[in-house]
């Protein structure tokens, strides 16, 4: 049954095309753990910066290798965005918080793209949707190994996690809805194709100066979750959008 819109029809990106100033910059590491990045413009705003260890010769060293994504909200969706959170708190639940929820979606992606990476779909019911599951199981079966793999996405190889949409909506019969579209965006080791991935950000890390660099790359994924406030329903979130950028499109 089609469930009417309580949103704006025109939507605007979540975030500036600055998000991606630093990206096509490699990290380069010397012994003293410093990294070589270029100067953030200055209305730019810091989003993440994540540490790194690695274990050389049976000992772990913490190299303090970060990786630094920056971007500018866009005010429209700001705005937006913050009206939908006081009317979620206002009229279906008052002890709704943008950052626990931003928080609980990211466990939920990571836990999730684990499973879809190792196509275990039947450990994805009571988490997503059903009717997205099956669709999600004759895509992933038709991915190689390497785009499964890059599927998954580690707590600690997640750089950036935003809001994108937030939508109100009402059934024929008075059942209330609220979802809420998160992006991530996450660093993945996988071997992938360069051709496969046109518009993915490379980063090669090397640590003191030795061997090769190590490559990642930075991709993107968007989750949208859903949750039924209708009266004497579970109050659980369901996924009900999952959408890889070059992977699960």
């Amino acid at each position: 049954m089609a469930l009417p819109m309580l949103r704006g029809c025109h939507r605007f990106p979540s975030t500036f095309s600055c998000i991606r100033l630093f990206l096509n910059e490699s990290i380069i590491l010397n012994r003293s753990g410093k990294t070589r990045l270029p100067s953030p413009p200055p209305a730019a705003l810091t989003a993440a910066v994540r540490p790194y260890s690695s274990e050389r010769d049976g000992q772990n060293r913490n190299q303090n290798r970060k990786v630094v994504v920056v971007g500018i909200p866009n005010p429209f969706i700001w705005l937006r965005t913050r009206i939908y959170y006081f009317l979620i708190r206002a009229y279906f639940d008052k002890e709704f918080n943008i950052q626990e929820f931003t928080e609980g979606a990211k466990q939920a992606f990571s836990h999730v793209s684990r499973l879809l990476s190792q196509c275990q779909f039947d450990a994805l019911e009571g988490l997503v949707a059903k009717d997205l599951i099956g669709k999600l199981e004759e895509k992933c079966n038709l991915l190689p190994s390497s785009h499964k793999k890059a599927l998954s996405a580690d707590p600690d190889e997640i750089m950036y996690t935003t809001p994108g949409d937030v939508g109100i909506f009402y059934d024929d019969n008075g059942r209330k809805f609220v979802s809420i579209l998160m992006r991530f965006w996450y660093l993945t080791s996988a071997r992938l194709p360069n051709e496969a991935m046109e518009g993915t950000r490379i980063f090669q890390v090397a640590i003191g100066g030795e061997g090769d660099p190590e490559t990642k790359r930075l991709l993107t994924a968007n989750y949208e979750f859903q949750r039924e406030f209708t009266k004497g329903v579970p109050p659980d979130w369901t996924i009900t959008r999952i959408e890889h950028s070059k992977l699960l499109d």
